[in-house]
């Protein structure tokens, strides 16, 4: 058996430059795939709350809670929580005492 390493990448989210995309969220983009589909690593400072409603009108959501207590509006999740939010569904995207999530749009 070969190991294959052809279009491998690697990246450490916490050396890349961030974007502020809400007060007090930031964004590290860690993976950008063809059609869209990415990952983006998520940090949110103590109180950061998305201004409005998160839709996923074009595709599903996963998160995955790395460090911290994401909430979504309505339910907190603790570190190692793995959330999937399929297509149509909408949250408020947010963390009282703060958090960094992992995450992934499979579909773009």
């Amino acid at each position: 058996m070969n190991v294959n390493l052809e279009g491998v990448t690697a990246i450490n989210w916490k050396t890349t430059q961030s974007n502020e995309v809400a007060p007090n969220i930031f964004e590290y983009i860690v993976w950008e795939g063809m059609g869209g589909k990415k990952a983006i690593v998520f940090k949110f400072n103590p109180g950061a709350k998305f201004p409005g409603l998160d839709s996923h009108d074009s595709g599903a959501e996963q998160i995955y809670v790395i460090s911290g207590t994401f909430s979504d509006g309505e339910n907190n999740y603790s570190e190692g929580s793995f959330i999937h939010n399929p297509q149509g569904t909408a949250h408020i995207p947010q963390s009282m005492n703060g958090c960094v999530v992992l995450v992934i749009y499979p579909e773009g």
